[in-house]
């Protein structure tokens, strides 16, 4: 009832300003403009024993959507629609049916430093270590909020952002959302704006405030012979500073957490914390970036009895490198420890000049990336102590690395082209992977040592015509043993393309599964529309975005995916 009142209202208040806007239509003649996006996702399925790919009841999959956005002057609205008929394996099977998933109304008065969202709305505070609020589609994942946003300008060097809501949990034919109230606040303050003397210094410095809590009806839980009281209201804040001198950036953060029991830390009282710094900077033709950071119990949702996706409230990137290439990025994505990390990332580029010996006619690009994370440095309590372990778990000792590792991730790419034609990268990637830390997989525990070669190739060989090609191969002694990658993509501009790729795990102890993932698909592209149609084998593994993974199970037919936008 509630929800149908809401959208009862969205829809009252966008009538009202479109009234508006055509009763003035005489002094202001501009129209309003309507744009949107249609996305489709077809599958049908086939069984395959080999690699373990089932057929649903369904033997389909459909997953499709459509925003449609108003804008005129100050004044924005829109909804999108969603179906789920049925949706497709590795996305949330309890998403089903088609209806309204997000709408919203938005007025934006920038000369008086107002600007209000009611209904549905996307939002981050800092770095999001204690909100960020988003949508990953290709993960299945949505925590959009849904209530009030105000951001207001009181003076030029000062915004504030002020959220009232509660967070998409579900879709059954409507949007259906979390048990939870998030409250937040965020300052942002630019103190060459505000002091005058500052105002033309080539030195800029922002420091920023956030403070987030949740609303939750609380409860007892018996863990072992001990009852527990669970708190109602859960605070969390951040503050810090940003400062950038001409090419040089610094930025640090400090971010607490009161306890929290929940299910992601088998309900333990401790608080969360969280320190991360970086610096970037450029000199010459080199560039690099420095990031630590130490995350100690910072999980957070708005109803902390849910696991995975489920209404996230912050969120904690990961400190490896996104990569691209398919088996450094299936094989072994490592995902957040989001119960705590101690972790380390720097990164170099180097460009060596056009004309020079080395970097040849057009230039040479080179970058080396090395990333690690380890558990925290902790003591675990004991009952001895007279605190319980099931009441407060362990202690952290220090900012620094614990015993265990979890990934350490080394890669360098080089990329040249050699003429007008052709152009080739090659990267080399050494990983340390604990299989315990990030479990990708059921058939090994533990530390799986691999290396990964690639070769990517792009070839002009007629007039809007190219080849692109990667050759790709992992070594390891762990888990199913060696992998090879072959991809072929073949496009003739500007509208038609085909690709083909093959995963083969050639080095699997089980000669049986010994098998060729092989994936086929072309396509047809006319400006702002795309169609896909595919066929072939999927493997089962994680899909991870962000530091952010789901399971992705086996799978084996056809695909076909349209997406439009207007």
């Amino acid at each position: 009832m509630n929800k149908s009142l809401a959208t009862i209202a969205l829809g009252s208040i966008w009538i009202f300003f479109s009234g508006i806007s055509l009763a003035q239509t005489t002094t202001d003649p501009a129209p309003g403009i309507v744009s949107g996006n249609v996305s489709i996702l077809f599958q049908s399925y086939q069984e395959d024993s080999l690699i373990g790919a089932v057929v649903p009841a369904s033997k389909s999959g459909f997953n499709a959507f459509s925003n449609i956005n108003y804008n005129q002057g100050n004044f924005s609205a829109g909804f999108r629609y969603e179906s789920y008929l049925n949706s497709v394996l590795g996305f949330p099977g309890r998403f089903k049916g088609s209806g309204l998933g997000y709408r919203y109304a938005r007025w934006v008065d920038n000369e008086r430093g107002v600007d209000i969202t009611i209904g549905n709305f996307y939002e981050q505070f800092g770095s999001g270590i204690v909100l960020r609020s988003y949508e990953e589609r290709n993960l299945g994942l949505d925590n959009a909020l849904d209530g009030f946003r105000i951001i207001l300008t009181p003076f030029k060097p000062l915004k504030v952002k002020m959220l009232y809501g509660k967070q998409r949990l579900d879709f059954d034919s409507e949007l259906i959302n979390g048990d939870g109230i998030i409250r937040g606040i965020n300052a942002e303050l630019s103190l060459n704006e505000l002091i005058p003397t500052f105002t033309d210094s080539k030195l800029k410095i922002t420091p920023t405030y956030s403070f987030v809590s949740r609303f939750q009806d609380g409860g007892n839980i018996v863990k072992d012979t001990l009852i527990l009281e669970l708190p109602q209201n859960v605070g969390a804040w951040d503050y810090g500073v940003t400062m950038q001198y001409e090419m040089w950036k610094f930025g640090v953060s400090r971010t607490m957490k009161i306890n929290d029991p929940s299910a992601d830390n088998g309900y333990i009282y401790k608080e969360g914390e969280a320190l991360m710094y970086f610096l970037t900077g450029n000199i010459k033709d080199v560039s690099f970036l420095l990031q630590r950071s130490t995350t100690d119990n910072m999980s957070f949702r708005s109803d902390r009895d849910l696991l995975l996706f489920d209404t996230p409230i912050n969120n904690i990137p990961t400190i490896t490198k996104t990569h691209t290439y398919n088996l450094a990025a299936t094989l072994y994505p490592y995902a957040t420890v989001i119960n705590g990390e101690s972790s380390f990332r720097g990164e170099l580029y180097y460009n060596l000049k056009r004309g020079s010996t080395l970097g040849g006619k057009y230039g040479t690009k080179m970058n080396l990336v090395f990333a690690t994370s380890y558990s925290l440095d902790t003591t675990n309590f004991g009952r001895e102590e007279g605190r319980p372990d099931l009441v407060y778990g362990y202690q952290r000792n220090s900012w620094g690395f614990g015993d265990s590792l979890n990934v350490q991730d080394i890669s360098f790419e080089i990329e040249r082209k050699f003429s007008k034609k052709f152009k080739a990268k090659a990267m080399y990637m050494n990983l340390q992977f604990n299989t315990l830390a990030t479990p990708v997989t059921t058939d090994f525990k533990g530390i799986v040592f691999a290396d990964i070669f690639v070769l990517e190739t792009q070839i002009k060989t007629a007039k809007r015509q190219s080849l692109r090609t990667e050759f790709q191969v992992l070594f390891t002694e762990q888990d199913k043993g060696d992998w090879a990658t072959v991809v072929a993509e073949y496009t003739w501009s500007p509208h038609w393309f085909a690709s083909v790729i093959d995963q083969y795990n050639f080095g699997n102890p089980d000669e049986a599964k010994r098998v060729h993932y092989l994936y086929g698909s072309a396509g047809y592209i006319n400006g702002s529309h795309r169609l896909s149609l595919g066929y072939g084998k999927r493997r089962e593994g994680i899909f991870c975005v962000g530091g952010v993974c789901r399971a992705v199970p086996a799978s084996s037919g056809l695909e076909m995916t349209f997406t439009s936008s207007f």
